[in-house]
């Protein structure tokens, strides 16, 4: 069973449309939805949990639809937000009370250990937290109920860099479980890279492109030429280019490199900048 199958998804809006989307996010694996502002990330995970309704194709989170299964699948999933949504005069205390309620698998031990962890003070009003400390928090509440899935839109967006490896570090062991499966959104790339197995292109509410990790590195790489050398390389193996004054710089499949011409590692930023760009 995969964590989230999304089938010829279609979201129309006046100025902007999600288009034919197929995704899978397979279970126990992380993947990273990556793409500029505007590109449709938050809308793809505001329909997969039912924030906003589709016009057209399917979306089943654990095996389950997502509409008609609703109730029932929001027991196996943590969710956080860009921003936090907690009321600002309630307290981490006050918070563990209502979601006690809420969730009948709340645990209070896995809930004070998160809270130790990122020493987030129990009695303080939330409003006088920092987004760092907010975003922590919102984390601590999403594992305390022994999700299955996690699911975050933009939650590094903003943080400064101790507190984004801190929480990189919680979700990579979360995912030690292999029945535990995160999709993460962010145009933080580089956070992506540490964490997840499988990185998805949107593009202007499109997939561009959904693969393996590992593979992006063993099938891409960048390369240095002329553009006379760059005329001489088969044009359906170029990913995305770069031309200047002194030469181009290339995206291209490693296959298709002129042994004449050294290669250069890629990294997936540059490869999705490529890629969006006029002319990739």
């Amino acid at each position: 069973m995969n964590a989230i199958e999304i089938k010829g998804l279609n979201k129309y809006f006046k100025d902007f449309a999600v288009k034919d989307l197929n995704l899978t996010v397979p279970n126990g694996c992380v993947v990273g939805l990556v793409g500029e502002n505007g590109a449709g990330k938050s809308t793809t995970i505001k329909l997969i949990l039912g924030l906003l309704h589709k016009d057209s194709g399917s979306i089943t989170v654990l095996g389950k639809d997502n509409v008609k299964e609703l109730d029932s699948i929001k027991e196996d999933i943590g969710v956080v937000f860009d921003e936090c949504c907690f009321p600002t005069e309630l307290t981490a205390h006050r918070l563990r009370s209502i979601f006690r309620a809420a969730y009948r698998q709340w645990d209070d031990a896995a809930y004070e250990g998160y809270l130790k962890r990122f020493d987030l003070p129990l009695n303080k009003a939330i409003g006088k937290f920092s987004r760092g400390m907010k975003m922590k928090l919102s984390m601590a509440v999403a594992l305390s109920h022994h999700a299955r899935l996690l699911i975050l839109d933009e939650a590094t967006s903003g943080l400064d860099p101790v507190v984004r490896d801190d929480i990189i570090d919680l979700l990579m062991d979360f995912t030690q479980d292999e029945e535990h499966s995160i999709l993460i959104s962010s145009h933080i790339v580089s956070d992506l890279e540490k964490a997840c197995d499988y990185i998805a292109f949107l593009h202007k509410g499109r997939l561009v492109l959904c693969e393996e990790k590992d593979k992006l590195y063993e099938q891409y790489c960048v390369i240095h030429c002329s553009e006379q050398q760059l005329a001489t390389i088969d044009k359906t193996a170029v990913i995305g280019k770069k031309v200047g004054a002194f030469g181009a710089e290339v995206i291209v499949q490693k296959e298709a490199v002129p042994s004449a011409l050294p290669s250069y590692p890629i990294d997936i930023e540059k490869l999705f900048v490529f890629m969006v760009k006029e002319g990739g």
